[in-house]
């Protein structure tokens, strides 16, 4: 895949011609238009000219290169810094995370995707076809793609609540089991990752909307409380179902110990049947000349009916109090 996806430029809500990169200054010096241009996994020297036509700063620069950032928003000078983190589900049904950095100036905005294979083709071609809202800027550009990469945090969420309810079935439904417990554990590291990205996208939401912030207009900075809801929305979500899974957890360590009873009590039970013969062979097996019923003929008879009399009473017993 190539690094630059896309750059064009953009006046009154429309495109007016795709540029290159080595002539984006030119573009620049007209304030009535900005340019978008989107970039896969740029390389040092892709990153280096982006800087030197935009006029980025050596710091965010270098993080958009590593690529291993929390979600931040930062300024420098005239020019806004986001960072956001993608998610989504492979085909192992793992959750995959990727990342997006934002450089949003006067009359540009720079977006860097890492990782994730999804595209921003379809948030590119859906702001063009709303030219009235395209019109307010790369301000607006900064919301559709957020919006887009926040949005694709419900089918995620909704894959784990469904791996949630399947490990559910597995705890109640089945035999309760150590891979169970296992499951358990690496949903609950996927719901950590999850929470860890999405947490930080209400206080950048904040300050997109609260903070004076000249890269974007004051008509876009209420857009980005539709992404405030949604982030609080996947917060709750997640907050959710790492209590489920943790109450899940509890239940299958209780239902492991109640099995583990119930074969310890299976145990003792025949344990205490077997007991009677065993006793009863231990005490004729002893090397005495007069023990009860050795010289009457029906003797081994009687004891060996006495003796399964009261195994089977020992084993309704316990039958009837559960333990077998």
């Amino acid at each position: 895949m190539k690094e630059i996806v896309n750059c064009a430029a953009y006046a009154s809500g429309r495109r007016t011609a795709d540029v290159q990169l080595n002539n984006v200054h030119e573009v620049l010096k007209d304030s009535r238009q900005f340019v978008w241009i989107g970039l896969y996994e740029p390389s040092e020297e892709v990153l280096a000219s982006v800087q030197k036509e935009f006029g980025l700063h050596d710091l965010a620069v270098e993080d958009a290169h590593i690529a291993h950032q929390r979600p931040k928003v930062e300024i420098y000078g005239d020019s806004l810094f986001v960072v956001l983190r993608t998610a989504q589900i492979n085909h192992e049904r793992h959750t995959e995370f990727g990342e997006t950095h934002f450089f949003v100036g006067t009359n540009f905005i720079v977006v860097v995707r890492h990782g994730s294979n999804v595209p921003y083709t379809e948030v590119r071609a859906r702001c063009e076809s709303m030219p009235d809202l395209l019109c307010k800027g790369q301000g607006f550009v900064l919301y559709a793609v957020m919006d887009f990469i926040v949005d694709r945090y419900f089918p995620v969420v909704h894959e784990l609540e469904m791996e949630l309810e399947e490990i559910e079935d597995k705890i109640f439904k089945e035999r309760p089991s150590r891979e169970t417990t296992e499951q358990i554990y690496m949903l609950k590291r996927e719901l950590l990752e999850i929470k860890r990205t999405v947490s930080p996208l209400v206080d950048i939401c904040n300050r997109l909307m609260r903070f004076d912030i000249k890269s974007i207009s004051s008509e876009t900075q209420p857009y980005f409380r539709d992404i405030y809801d949604h982030a609080v929305r996947i917060n709750e979500m997640v907050d959710n179902t790492r209590e489920l899974l943790n109450t899940a957890l509890e239940a299958n360590f209780s239902l492991i110990s109640i099995s583990q009873s119930d074969v310890s009590k299976k145990f003792a039970g025949w344990a205490a049947i077997i007991a009677v013969p065993t006793m009863v062979a231990g005490f004729y097996g002893m090397n005495f000349k007069f023990i009860p019923e050795t010289n009457w003929h029906f003797g081994f008879y009687a004891v060996l009916l006495g003796t399964a009399g009261a195994c089977l009473l020992l084993y309704y017993l316990f039958r009837r109090s559960g333990w077998l």
